[in-house]
């Protein structure tokens, strides 16, 4: 079938499986140019099959030529729908990774769930024998615990309503938002969804099944951003999940003496996750404008270089005085804030497209779902029906 986006608001519901498999050879061309110090070798990525998940997947196989285990939660294609991104993406990988000589096998289900956590042991132990890097990356809106309860998360503020500019994604608008307090259960549920619990179950299950290496690293991802956005973010329902996140990687490392847990910070970046949230798309395609034209724009997959390069693996990780691996540094730069709050008081309809970059935002947006890539013709009939390899 010819497969065209078909946008709704902050999603798109058709993936283009060419496009998909471009985006991921650009990424796996953009790691195997650079050079990268001995890191892991036997990986676990939570939440491997898009964003900054995908980029770890990607950058430890074919940086760290790691072996690599991906948990997804995708579906495949069925009838005349296409499969989801994810799906295309895990395909696209496997396949360039098996052909040349990497392990490379995924598991598809809810990694919430206990069969997934005991699925993944299982395939650790038959292949692997053990991980020495495990990194958490799952973005999902609900959560059902060992105990049948289901939990949603939430994009709301605490205490108070918050209203400030906001793009408009369905007409490239400015207007105003206002986003409403959330409940104590609602700040309970995201915490229950977006916090560590989850990423302490797994830690905890893979220690005592004796699949973790002796002096095994496990790594969270997480956002705190700048001022303009706490109060949806840093101070709002996700934010406590996030300072959740936080407190988990110390009591993980407190837990388990083989094991040392940390928590990157990293840079604001359009994800299937952030391009939901209220107020944020309008603060991205200002500071893309403004860190582009200074040179220090960032990608998923040049930002998760840059950790393995630079951080992860140094004799000494460098962390800040909370303990925390900060990949924001060049966003939070004064000099880049400083413009960003510049332009934000200016900005309107009329001017947006001069004082933000909301043509790479949406370029970055239709990236993710497979569109807009050079050298694909979209006019062509496609078979949108793509195995995984390692679940065939």
């Amino acid at each position: 079938m010819i497969v065209e986006p078909k946008v709704r608001e902050f999603i798109c519901t058709t993936a283009h499986p060419t496009g998909c498999q471009k985006n991921v050879e650009h990424q796996i061309s953009y790691i195997k140019s650079k050079q990268f110090p001995q890191g892991a070798k036997k990986v676990l990525v939570i939440g491997a099959s898009t964003g900054y998940g995908l980029a770890s997947r990607i950058t430890a196989a074919f940086g760290c030529h790691a072996a690599t285990i991906g948990i997804m939660f995708e579906r495949p294609a069925t009838g005349k729908r296409t499969a989801t991104p994810g799906w295309y993406n895990t395909a696209a990988f496997e396949k360039a990774a098996i052909s040349e000589g990497l392990y490379a096998k995924s598991i598809n289900g809810d990694a919430f769930s206990v069969e997934i956590k005991e699925k993944t042991i299982d395939l650790i132990r038959k292949d692997l024998g053990e991980v020495d890097l495990v990194i958490y990356s799952l973005a999902a809106p609900r959560r059902t615990t060992a105990d049948g309860t289901t939990y949603s998360s939430c994009l709301k503020t605490i205490n108070s309503t918050f209203t400030e500019k906001n793009l408009d994604l369905k007409n490239n608008t400015i207007t105003q938002k206002s986003v409403e307090p959330a409940t104590p259960e609602e700040v309970e549920g995201t915490i229950k969804v977006m916090g560590g619990e989850d990423w302490m179950d797994w830690i905890s299950a893979l220690s005592k099944a004796g699949v973790l290496a002796k002096g095994a690293v496990t790594i969270a991802y997480s956002y705190i951003g700048p001022k303009v956005t706490y109060p949806i973010y840093f101070d709002g329902t996700i934010g406590q999940a996030k300072r959740h996140l936080i407190q988990t990687a110390s009591e993980i490392s407190a837990a388990f003496s083989d094991v040392k847990a940390y928590i990157s910070v990293n840079k604001a970046l359009v994800t299937q996750a952030s391009s939901a949230i209220p107020i944020v798309p309008l603060y991205f395609a200002i500071l893309y404008k403004v860190m582009k034209e200074q040179g220090t724009h960032e990608g998923c997959i040049e930002q998760i270089s840059r950790l393995f390069h630079d951080k992860l693996f140094q004799p000494e990780i460098p962390v800040d005085e909370s303990g925390l691996i900060r990949m924001d540094d060049w966003e939070l730069d004064p000099s880049v804030q400083e413009k960003v709050m510049k332009i934000w008081d200016e900005i309107s309809t009329e001017n947006l497209m001069t004082l933000s970059d909301i043509e790479g935002y949406w370029e970055d947006f239709y990236h993710m779902f497979g569109f807009h890539f050079d050298g694909v013709d979209y006019g062509k009939d496609v078979d949108i029906d793509v195995p995984v390899p390692s679940l065939s």
